[in-house]
């Protein structure tokens, strides 16, 4: 095999010998909710020319499954208000039909599902992640700042009817939505969505709003949420994993799992496999620094892709062991300065 060959098609391994084979994709910086532990109400988005155009995602993604990546995400923003985002999703899928891509997911807040929930099925998408933090529509409207909850809920009656396996994000936030932990628990099993819970992450300015004044507020640690479930059910651990950070419980009275994802109150870096490109073409290593790579300008100047590969194994040299995640109770401020709607979420 030649050395130019073997560069374009050897598996990606990171500087910690932890093998690279997830990448999270965000297709856009822009959503039509305004969550107020993810961005400000009166948000600027990127121009135009800086985004990467469908077919430039598509390249880059495929350039990334060509050295071994196995699992592709698309996030946002929302990614299903990216105009078009369908042609891009039935390309990935190729990467599925011939085998070279294990799975091809999204993560959305679902007010688009009733729309596309069939589409994203037929293009071969099996699974999807839907944040929902409150079944209450008023708070749910609170939260969101602009969403409905009965759009995100018929959406998600949709997703079902096409044959989707949906799991639910839900973001523990103190006094906003910690007197519903068991309902959402409940809810999820009688509907079949699996769970997880994840802590509030230290990312973006977010503005000061009800609800919003600043994550030291917001912060709930998901050791006192499991406190709360183990009152009622028996957590039994499990091994179960979906190639995120998440770890998993079994509810041993319902069979139903519940996940965790703790960057605050316990570190999830040692088995991590992925990294995040952004809708600029910007690739981050780790969520929780600022190191990146630009992977633009080797994608747009020239066609061919080995420029781009040789980039990509240059920024997995740098990957770090872990993030440095803290909620700074001092100062008040984000431990990095990106919104969460830009590195994708």
């Amino acid at each position: 095999m030649s050395e130019a060959h073997l560069n374009k098609t050897a598996p990606l391994i990171d500087p910690f010998q932890r093998a690279i084979t997830y990448l999270r994709v965000s297709v856009t910086d822009r959503c039509d909710f305004r969550c107020v532990y993810c961005m400000a109400e009166d948000m600027t988005f990127l121009p135009k020319a800086d985004v990467l155009s469908l077919e430039e995602l598509d390249r880059l993604c495929s350039a990334f499954v060509s050295v071994g990546v196995r699992k592709l995400r698309l996030t946002g923003g929302e990614p299903l208000v990216r105009r078009d985002i369908m042609w891009l999703i039935e390309r990935l899928g190729r990467h599925l039909d011939t085998g070279d891509l294990d799975e091809l997911t999204l993560t959305t807040n679902g007010s688009q599902l009733a729309r596309y929930a069939q589409d994203l099925y037929d293009a071969g998408v099996r699974r999807i992640n839907v944040s929902i933090d409150t079944l209450d529509a008023a708070k749910f409207k609170e939260i969101t700042r602009w969403g409905r909850l009965d759009q995100v809920l018929a959406g998600l009656d949709a997703a079902k009817a096409a044959g989707l396996k949906v799991k639910i994000n839900a973001v523990a936030l103190r006094g906003v939505n910690d007197d519903e932990i068991e309902r959402l628990v409940e809810w999820c099993g009688v509907e079949g969505f699996d769970l997880t819970f994840i802590e509030v992450m230290p990312l973006g300015e977010i503005g000061g709003d009800v609800g919003s004044a600043n994550r030291v507020d917001q912060y709930l640690p998901l050791s006192m949420v499991r406190a709360r479930l183990k009152e009622r059910w028996t957590l039994d651990e499990s091994d179960h994993r979906t190639g995120g950070p998440a770890r998993y419980v079994t509810i041993r009275e319902t069979g139903q799992r519940i996940g965790f994802i703790t960057p605050l109150t316990h570190n999830f870096c040692e088995s991590c496999n992925r990294v995040r490109l952004t809708c600029t073409g910007t690739l981050f290593m780790c969520l929780g620094q600022d190191d990146a790579a630009d992977l633009r300008a080797p994608l747009r100047e020239s066609d061919d892709d080995g420029h781009v590969v040789q980039a990509i194994r240059e920024a997995i040299t740098r990957k770090p062991k872990g993030h440095d995640f803290i909620i700074d109770r001092r100062r008040k401020q984000p431990a990095v300065p990106r919104h969460m709607s830009v590195t994708g979420g």
